[in-house]
């Protein structure tokens, strides 16, 4: 028996794919759906574009159906509109019908009561909550989700024997099964008897092999790692054949000093790179930095305040190693005047090619699937694109640890050559900071 999946307007403003993605079931719109994604199509941010390339679906099937009977899906499904009319004899349910939320459930109700199998379909937990009240089956939408819970963490242990570890060191390889390693995962070899003897290694598919980190004992801009995992995400991040990095992980663990400390490397003193490119999506209601009085480069300094955090302190590092003249203040500012290191908002960057930049997207949990993809999209030739993020910490109320646009693409990615992933576990902030981590 076909199911009719009601959707809820969240779940097309997120994806409006989703308009196709039922199979050969039936897709219900309350007619309420399309007042508030017309609403939206005039914004100039993801939602409002997904609300536009909704519309003009909508447009393309209204010419293969007829009015009141539905427009026929490739899939084999059924695409219907339907009225306020449907649960206008419902009563007794405790919602009020003067709240567009509420018709949008009531419409689902009516057709349950109809005798059809109905399923709510929404990203708004509190409408699926609601939902789940009045005895509809309420899901939120799985096309983009991926099981957090059993996220690539981008190396394993590896149990080897003292023999093993002591030839890796010498010959600098380790022959292992190529199904049991992705592409640029990382390998705790460990003693069994000994489980102080370790080794670490990088997996490099074409070979076959483990091979020893590179930038394992270098300093990066006077900074060193402080534990393993720290140490692979640097290899990631110096490594020119990587070009994409995921670094994940609760405060505290690195991921943006990392990052940018990796790029000022990779920019400043190798020249690797043209300049370094430092976004992160502006997340306070949604709201874009246009209301903010000032220059744009004004504007930003409010929402970049971790970036300057970051640089300031790692110039004052190198200051101290390195006797670097000159105010830590005006160093960044000369290299931000030179455009060496360029802040954007996520706002500008579609639509957009970007060449030779070492590119960094921090909070990037707060990006979708699809923002991700554009982000990614916009690297010319020979540049880097390094997204940081803390999926626990996620501001955009549709968004989950299993939906975001990081993980999904720490899992989509997994598999190609040109791509590296390091989940960070340990706080090494303060000691302040990885209690509050681990009690808060």
């Amino acid at each position: 028996m076909k199911k009719t999946f009601v959707l809820d307007t969240n779940v097309i403003l997120h994806n409006p794919k989703s308009l196709t993605s039922f199979a050969d079931n039936i897709v219900l719109l309350p007619i309420e759906v399309l007042e508030e994604v017309d609403r939206f199509k005039i914004n100039h941010d993801e939602m409002g574009r997904n609300a536009r390339v909704a519309i003009r679906m909508l447009d393309e099937l209204r010419h293969k159906g007829k009015p009141g009977e539905g427009y026929p899906l490739d899939n084999g499904g059924l695409l219907k509109i339907t009225t306020g009319m449907d649960y206008d004899k419902v009563t007794d349910l405790g919602l009020s019908k003067n709240i567009m939320d509420n018709r949008i459930l009531l419409t689902a109700y009516a057709l349950k009561e109809k005798g059809e199998v109905v399923v709510f379909v929404s990203k708004d937990i509190n409408a699926r909550i609601k939902a789940d009240a009045i005895g509809l089956i309420s899901v939120d939408f799985e096309k983009q989700k991926v099981d957090f819970e059993h996220l690539y963490a981008g190396w394993q242990v590896l149990d080897s024997d003292k023999r093993g570890i002591d030839k890796f060191y010498k010959e600098k390889e380790y022959k292992v099964a190529k199904d049991k390693f992705h592409p640029n995962e990382f390998a705790l070899i460990t003693d069994n008897e000994d489980p102080k003897h370790t080794a670490i290694g990088r997996f490099k598919d074409e070979f076959g092999i483990l091979m020893p980190l590179i930038f394992n004992k270098s300093h990066v801009m006077s900074i060193r790692s402080r534990n393993k995992e720290q140490a692979m995400a640097i290899e990631l991040l110096l490594n020119d054949d990587i070009n994409l990095v995921t670094l994940v992980g609760p405060a505290g663990t690195g991921k943006t000093l990392l990052a940018l400390v990796a790029g000022l490397q990779k920019v400043i003193k190798d020249r690797s790179y043209e300049g370094l490119l430092v976004s992160r999506p502006v997340m306070p209601l949604g709201k874009d930095i246009g209301y903010l009085p000032g220059t744009k480069e004004e504007k930003l300094e409010n929402w970049m305040g971790p970036i300057f955090d970051n640089l300031e302190y790692i110039f004052n590092v190198e200051r101290k190693d390195k006797e670097v003249k000159g105010k830590t203040k005006k160093q960044i500012d000369k290299y931000i005047k030179e455009e060496i290191i360029e802040l954007e908002a996520m706002t500008f960057m579609r639509g957009r090619s970007i060449p030779d930049r070492f590119i960094i997207i921090d909070e990037a949990q707060n990006l979708t699937p699809h923002e991700v993809k554009t982000v990614i999209s916009r690297a010319g030739n020979h540049s880097k694109v390094v997204l940081t993020g803390d999926p626990y910490q996620i501001d955009n109320p549709y968004l989950d640890s299993s939906s975001n646009g990081l993980t999904y693409c720490v899992e989509k990615m997994k598999g190609q050559s040109m791509f590296g992933h390091m989940s960070l576990t340990n706080s090494e902030r303060s000691d302040l900071a990885s209690l509050a981590a681990e009690l808060l």
